[in-house]
């Protein structure tokens, strides 16, 4: 064989073993991918996060944080925003890192369930700055499939995060942002004898009452318990301020005011209708009873001895129950700025019936014989 001849044999060799090489070689590892390990929320973007917007099952929501920079929830009433709801979700964001990129394949991609589970992230000029798509959960193991933005790429998170999409849920439920330790003065009201009021020059020093009963002394820590129950105020309902069972309660208010050392004022509004009992309206069968009787002749009429007939004894009446409405509470600040007269002013707050009874009912609950006897 000449030479020419077998150099030309040698050369198809070489590029029939490039071709098959490169046929046959191995996929580049998926795991190569940088932000393996990495938190699929950085910090840096994080604090960049002025607006929120998550979806899931056809419901959406929207979290803002105002000039102030008070996160709100536009969807109720412009509430404010439980903050450590909304920092523990962000965190959770943070937290979570990516354990290892899934496909880059469309078909597959397409069989994680890919829908409109998105978290959308937005800056102070609402600009869109990070975006993630959640797909369904790993049938072995843990966390969500998830994709960034339009990226064909999925990825598997270390994400167990619930997108409540409840906007009630997300509204602060705290109505006062007070300390036991911050109150100086209380005024309790009370149906018999009036209001008795509680001071203290120091949080550290004793409460003093007046009126205080003769022979009588205030129990050791016994306003601690109404201190806690009025600084912990949370609504667990609002309605509309013109609501029926709302109003109905101004007529059986008890109002407290508490100051606090650095005198500020708030007044406390709290009330519910009491139970009531009504006589039933009779009902037809009822009536049908009463014509039954006949008329008043008819019940003087004699009885084959002569004496006249046992008049017919009156049907007693029926009562119902009418059990006592829900607890609603007004709160007025003397700072005509404080936001929560500004709250106030939107919906009506009910709170949790034990709110109100777990108030001293009346004064000689707080004293104790002055002798120890």
């Amino acid at each position: 064989m000449k030479l020419k001849s077998l150099l030309i044999i040698v050369a198809g060799l070489a590029a029939l073993s490039a071709v098959v090489y490169f046929a046959r070689r191995p996929a580049p590892s998926l795991a190569a991918d940088a932000r393996i390990g990495q938190p699929i929320l950085d910090a840096a973007t994080a604090e960049r996060v002025a607006e929120i917007r998550f979806a899931d099952a056809g419901k959406s929501i929207v979290l803002k944080r105002d000039a102030a920079g008070t996160w709100r929830v536009p969807a109720y009433f412009d509430f404010p925003a439980d903050f450590p709801k909304v920092a523990r979700f962000v965190g959770e964001l943070s937290e979570a890192k990516l354990t290892r990129l899934v496909t880059t394949s469309p078909e597959r991609i397409a069989r994680l369930e890919f829908k409109d589970t998105q978290v959308t992230l937005l800056d102070s000029s609402t600009k869109e700055i990070w975006s993630v798509t959640l797909g369904k959960t790993p049938e072995t193991g843990t966390g969500r499939f998830i994709k960034f933005g339009s990226e064909a790429k999925a990825y598997l998170a270390t994400l167990a995060s619930y997108l409540d999409t409840e906007p009630k849920s997300w509204a602060a439920t705290e109505l006062l942002a007070l300390k036991p330790d911050d109150i100086a003065k209380i005024e309790i009201p009370f149906a018999e004898g009036g209001p008795v009021t509680f001071t203290r020059a120091k949080k550290e020093d004793p409460w003093t009452a007046s009126p205080t009963p003769d022979g009588q002394k205030l129990k050791a820590d016994a306003l601690a318990p109404a201190l806690n129950t009025l600084t912990g105020l949370r609504f667990s309902e609002t309605t509309e301020i013109t609501d029926a069972k709302a109003v109905a309660t101004k007529a059986h208010e008890r109002q407290f005011t508490v100051e606090t050392f650095d005198n500020k004022v708030v007044k406390i509004a709290l009330g519910r209708t009491p139970e009531e009992k009504k006589i039933k309206p009779p009902v037809a069968d009822a009536m049908a009873g009463l014509a039954a009787l006949g008329t008043a002749a008819d019940l003087v009429q004699s009885e084959s001895t002569g004496k006249p007939a046992e008049p017919a004894k009156p049907i007693a009446p029926e009562f119902e129950t009418i059990p006592a409405g829900p607890v609603f509470v007004a709160i007025t600040s003397g700072d005509p700025t404080a936001p929560i007269n500004a709250l106030m002013q939107k919906r009506a707050f009910q709170i949790a019936e034990y709110t109100l009874t777990s108030l001293p009912q009346k004064s000689a609950d707080l004293f104790e014989p002055a002798t120890g006897k």
